[in-house]
């Protein structure tokens, strides 16, 4: 079994040749790209583990390559090296600021071109895992939810609420990102919650409310060793926290709850409210703001979400577009 996949960029052959000569005999597999396009063109074939690229190359250079790949999502993980002969702090620093992973001199130093090579692919096959970890984790969410007839797309919705809110609030993009997946997860722990309490079509008991409140702690659980879902992990365990804390699991207050949170809380308990569930009706827009609204009086959501959300909706219910705060 090969050690990992190496492309290759330079328009140098010699140089190719070179770094060929060194690499294969440790069992990487390797390709070749003399220039940018060229090395986009293999990536398109088979995404490699690694990318050493040259920066002064015809046709498109390195830095141009290192952008499209960093601005892919399908190959924005993948370690890229600059294999150049540039040394000066403005290259290198351009280099960074596109995204490269590391930056190596030539003439290189074969030990340590090796060592940061299997440094780099080593990382990148954890990151393969996490990713890989994160959709399973993804399905089951799904399957969750599935369980109950009454919320299925209640994930979906509640994630693409609370980002469309997000971006009325004018939050920057790793907000977004971490609202769409704390939508997407937030109900995982449900899975550990029985059927019987689930599908329930009356008022809980004490005992089984108390049991249903455990789903925030144990999708919290579940999702803790995983450092691609690091950012969602608070939504998951405290999207039933309220402001003046009285909610679960931890009676955070409102200075302890960051602004996702707080965001994804308000969409959830819109999605509960507008739509049927097993004890109740579905409400109409104007009967769930109403319900939001008092709440906020009582110190249980933030006003300016109730009311960025009010606004979402209507926009949604009249298909406008929506527009960041101040827009």
């Amino acid at each position: 079994m090969k050690e990992g996949r190496i492309l290759i960029v330079d328009d140098e052959a010699s140089n190719r040749s070179l770094v060929r000569r060194v690499l294969e005999p440790l069992g990487y597999a390797v390709a070749e790209a003399a220039d940018g396009e060229a090395a986009l063109a293999a990536v398109a074939k088979g995404i490699p583990d690694l990318v050493l690229l040259d920066i002064q190359m015809p046709r498109m250079d390195g830095y141009a390559a290192l952008r499209q790949l960093k601005e892919d999502p399908k190959t924005r993980l993948v370690p890229v090296v600059m294999l150049t002969s540039l040394d000066q702090f403005p290259d290198k620093l351009r280099a960074v600021e596109i995204g490269a992973d590391d930056y190596l001199l030539k003439p290189f130093h074969v030990a340590e071109l090796c060592a940061r090579v299997k440094s780099l692919i080593s990382l990148k096959r954890y990151t393969d895992e996490l990713e890989h970890a994160s959709k399973v984790l993804h399905s089951i969410a799904l399957v969750v939810e599935q369980r109950d007839a009454y919320t299925g797309g209640h994930c979906m919705r509640v994630g693409v609420r609370a980002t469309r809110v997000g971006i009325a609030l004018g939050l920057g993009g790793e907000d977004l990102k971490t609202l769409r997946l704390g939508g997407a997860f937030h109900d995982l722990g449900k899975i550990g919650i029985p059927d019987a309490i689930l599908r329930k079509p009356g008022k809980l008991s004490p005992e089984e409310f108390e049991a249903m409140k455990a789903h925030a702690a144990k999708g919290a659980d579940l999702v803790q060793p995983m450092r691609a879902l690091a950012a969602a992990l608070p939504l998951i365990r405290h999207h039933h926290e309220r402001l003046d804390g009285s909610g679960y699991p931890d009676r955070l207050t409102a200075r302890e709850i960051p602004a996702t949170v707080r965001i994804l809380s308000v969409a959830d308990i819109y999605d509960a409210l507008a739509t049927k569930r097993p004890y109740k009706d579905p409400l109409p827009h104007e009967v769930c703001m109403k319900i939001l609204r008092e709440e906020a009086g009582k110190g249980w959501w933030d006003r300016d979400v109730v009311e960025a959300l009010a606004k979402v909706v209507e926009a949604e219910l009249s298909g406008q577009p929506i527009e960041p705060a101040g827009g």
